[in-house]
């Protein structure tokens, strides 16, 4: 597939989903999905200096946005779909942000222009090779990158971003794929990415009742310190330096 045919498809799927509602669609606003979320804000930018240029890669609607705006940084937030801008504008007016469209493969930004770029969910949507190589260029020596990926390794991942069908009844985009901890970790070494660490959490499903959370997170936070259980979590978390 082109790239060009691949943006295309992600133009369009901008659109649907803010048509019909990003934030369910990413099981982002259940009550184990809100607790999913939140963890996912303190991981992307517990490590943010203050003041820092930030990029947010594929912001959406905005969803994080909002949550990264309150922190004392200077972010820009970009998407390829205008749609998904225009609903991430309406809920956002923090002085501290601004919203670009912009092709993840050929950014108009200057070499070295940020501190770090973070995204939650956007990787996998791309030509990870060419993204690399234009998040790498457009980085600060010394800058970092911040992002939350699906593991192809957990078995409900593996079987919604390789049978078609299922992804379209999941409302996923029909390229956007998942990443293997150690070829991804080969990837951004390949790219001169230092400091490199991809971790695999979260065993925490969106769907899990409110009534069973108090016996659900224990059980889920135990899982993740079980080297061989915690190679197929739902997620991994990207860390490296250029």
């Amino acid at each position: 597939m082109t790239t060009d045919k691949r943006l295309e498809n992600e133009v369009e799927h901008g659109r649907f989903l803010a048509e019909h509602g990003a934030g369910e669609i990413w099981n982002w606003t259940s009550p184990a999905g809100k607790i999913r979320f939140q963890r996912r804000v303190e991981m992307l930018t517990s490590a943010l200096p203050n003041n820092a240029y930030v990029l947010e890669l594929g912001c959406g609607t905005g969803l994080f946005t909002y949550e990264f705006a309150r922190k004392p940084i200077r972010l820009t937030a970009i998407d390829i779909s205008p749609d998904l801008l225009e609903e991430a504008k309406k809920t956002i007016s923090a002085g501290n942000v601004s919203f670009k469209v912009e092709n993840a493969y050929g950014m108009s930004f200057p070499d070295n222009s940020f501190d770090a770029v973070i995204g939650s969910s956007v990787l996998h949507h791309l030509d990870i090779e060419k993204a690399l190589h234009e998040i790498y260029r457009v980085l600060k020596p010394g800058g970092m990158i911040r992002f939350t990926e699906p593991n192809m390794l957990n078995p409900q991942i593996a079987l919604q971003k390789n049978i078609p069908w299922l992804k379209r009844k999941l409302g996923d985009s029909p390229d956007e794929t998942a990443f293997f901890r150690r070829s991804l970790i080969r990837k951004l070494q390949n790219h001169d990415f230092t400091d490199v660490s991809v971790i695999s959490f979260d065993f925490l499903h969106p769907a899990i009742p409110p009534s069973l959370l108090p016996l659900a997170l224990p059980m889920t936070g135990l899982a993740e310190k079980i080297p061989l259980l915690k190679a197929i979590a739902g997620s991994l978390f990207i860390s490296a330096v250029k």
